[in-house]
């Protein structure tokens, strides 16, 4: 059975979403869920994690993660994984990672399907010509995700 609970984090909604103690979904807007809403423990860290990422102190996540998703999507999201903090990288770029260079598409398709924003950091990926294309929840959103990166480098030097 899955269990959500949802938070204030920065002034967004954040809904996190468990289920047999991994964190399989996580949403940046209020969204309804089928399940318990029980605060779980795992779902608590995810949360305290997220609060660190968006105060741009925390640069990688390690509670348990399981995306629901294709073969290809799941492909997708591992090589998302690979992006360093406070990088870009380009939707045809993550093609040719994940060995098909012509599916710049695809990972596109995949990334709008991200079940797990921030996370695995979809945010990440722009287009070719360096400008923010498409992202689950807007391109405001993309913006701000990536310039929280890119303060949190910024004051690091």
């Amino acid at each position: 059975m899955k269990n959500y609970y949802s938070y204030k984090i920065n002034k967004n909604c954040i809904l996190i979403v468990e289920n047999s103690g991994s964190i399989v979904e996580i949403a940046l807007a209020d969204k309804k869920i089928d399940g318990n809403e029980k605060e779980t423990g795992v779902i608590k860290k995810a949360a305290m994690q997220l609060c660190e990422y968006f105060a741009g102190k925390r640069r990688s996540f390690d509670f348990p993660i399981n995306p629901k998703g294709s073969e290809f999507q799941k492909l997708v999201w591992a090589a998302l994984q690979n992006i360093p903090y406070g990088k870009l990288c380009t939707y045809k770029q993550i093609a040719e990672e994940i060995g098909n260079a012509k599916a710049s598409r695809a990972v596109g398709m995949a990334n709008n399907k991200n079940p797990l924003p921030i996370v695995v950091p979809c945010h990440r990926v722009i287009g070719s010509n360096g400008k923010l294309t498409g992202y689950a929840y807007g391109l405001d959103m993309k913006e701000y995700l990536i310039n929280i990166e890119k303060d949190a480098c910024l004051s690091q030097k």
